[in-house]
């Protein structure tokens, strides 16, 4: 039986109840919550799902139910970036799944989520039908595109849903001590793949509070770009300009083998 993964990310971080509806909508699908977590700041939630392709398809409707009733992102303040309530909606391929099959599944989400809730769709990843679409971050920065499905650019409250089919990503935050965004922003502009920095790297910088700024960061091939050697890239760049690292933050989940380089790294080690 063919399993895929969704990692829905929801433009609500703070009011529980919410949160809450839409763990209960998801779990009522028979789909599995292996995770969830919450920020306040970034004023968003992610949910990591696993299931079957009729399970998590389920649970992205569901999910965009949720969002569709109890976001509205007219209303919405948080240092994420977004395009809609159900902001991303990833399908990725597991056990006996391939890629093009999650993309298929995302293109069969983007069309239920139109037909029901009049939510539209940008495509992207695996997914996108343009290949100018195929990187989120474009999609973020041409809001004029009209969208992949639906006849409306954006629902009055909900907004749209970028759905994608992509391989296992890693989502962390490396927290900087110094509140100066400038600074923050200038190293994730040296770290990430499209500035010359690591291959398969995305990194973007947020505020996080007084003293202290966050380099967030999805790795797209951890094989190939190891999570210490970008923590260690970053502690470089940033004790260049006099700046501690204070920690990380996982975001979701990650593979063993992930851990385990990392492990074997900072105990020096060839092997576990």
């Amino acid at each position: 039986m063919a399993l895929f993964e969704i990692v829905p990310n929801l433009s609500e971080g703070r009011d529980a109840a919410t949160i809450d509806a839409a763990v209960g909508a998801v779990e009522g699908t028979g789909a599995r919550l292996l995770h969830r977590d919450s920020d306040a700041v970034h004023h968003r939630s992610v949910l990591t799902i696993a299931g079957d392709a009729a399970q998590v398809l389920e649970a992205s409707l569901a999910l965009a139910a949720i969002a569709r009733d109890r976001i509205d992102l007219r209303a919405h303040q948080g240092v994420h970036p977004r395009i809609g309530a159900l902001d991303v909606l990833p399908f990725v391929p597991l056990a006996d799944a391939t890629l093009q099959d999650a993309a298929q599944l995302a293109h069969r989400a983007g069309a239920a989520i139109w037909e029901r809730y009049r939510i539209p769709s940008f495509y992207y990843g695996a997914a996108a039908r343009r290949e100018e679409r195929s990187q989120l971050s474009e999609i973020r920065a041409h809001a004029a595109w009209p969208p992949d499905e639906g006849e409306l650019p954006r629902h009055r409250t909900a907004g749209a849903v970028a759905i994608g089919a992509r391989n296992i990503l890693i989502a962390f935050n490396v927290e900087l001590a110094t509140d100066d965004l400038a600074v923050a922003r200038e190293i994730a502009g040296m770290v990430r793949e499209r500035g010359g920095g690591l291959r398969s790297l995305r990194a973007l910088a947020f505020p996080r509070g007084p003293g202290r700024t966050q380099v967030s960061l999805n790795v797209t091939d951890y094989a190939a770009t190891p999570l210490y050697r970008i923590v260690e890239l970053i502690r470089l760049l940033a004790g260049r300009r006099g700046i501690e690292l204070l920690g990380s933050e996982l975001v979701g989940c990650l593979p063993w083998a992930a851990v385990e380089a990392a492990a074997a790294y900072y105990l020096g080690v060839s092997n576990l």
